[in-house]
């Protein structure tokens, strides 16, 4: 095992590292069933909304911005917000603000933190196309899952070189572990608050 990690990049590291936790929310968050109806769907907006206010500083942090390409460009706030408007629905309550980077570290904390929601993107191909079962898409209700014009694949590839080529001590590598699954525990949050689970 630890020859395999020590050959792998981070990336694919940081994906073992954070598989369970990654695991555990996509099947907490299908158990809401956020495609059966409209109505579901817009829960499962609001978890978004709410996660992109958590990542609005680290998407306008210049220090990302200097080691990530295009990095105020991929952000996906307003694009949520539109959605949202488009079913009628208002933007969620304002939730106390994510914990603050307990290592003092602007720049693994915030890749960690870009790795989930950049991740989400990535697997938003297979969501937006059951966004389509409800009438939605780029121009109505989905312009959040939709991808970018050059590819989800090759904006992903483009992040994860970033990610990939910056020098980090063994420290801030275990910092930014620490940041990816608390991001991933912080949407856990939004879905409970937002997305009761289907009834059986």
């Amino acid at each position: 095992m630890n020859e395999i990690l020590t050959q792998s990049t981070r990336s694919q590291r940081l994906k073992a590292a954070t598989h369970e936790a990654h695991d555990r929310l996509d099947k907490r968050i299908m158990a809401a069933q956020p495609f059966a109806s409209r109505e579901n769907y817009a829960r499962f907006l609001q978890v978004q909304y709410l996660f992109h206010v958590d990542m609005e500083a680290h998407y306008r942090n210049p220090v990302l911005a200097g080691v990530v390409p295009g990095l105020a460009a991929r952000r996906r706030l307003a694009q949520i917000e539109t959605d949202l408007a488009d079913l009628g629905k208002p933007l969620p309550a304002a939730v106390a603000p994510a914990l603050p980077d307990a290592h003092g570290d602007t720049l693994a904390s915030g890749l960690g933190w870009l790795y989930v929601a950049e991740g989400s993107n990535l697997g938003a191909a297979i969501l937006f196309k059951l966004a389509a079962k409800l009438g939605l898409d780029e121009n109505f209700g989905a312009r959040h899952l939709a991808g970018h014009p050059d590819g989800r694949a090759r904006h992903w590839r483009e992040f994860t070189a970033a990610l990939d080529r910056t020098s980090l001590d063994p420290a801030h590598e275990q910092a930014l572990v620490e940041a990816a699954r608390q991001a991933f525990d912080r949407v856990r949050g939004h879905v409970e608050t937002c997305m009761p689970p289907a009834a059986a």
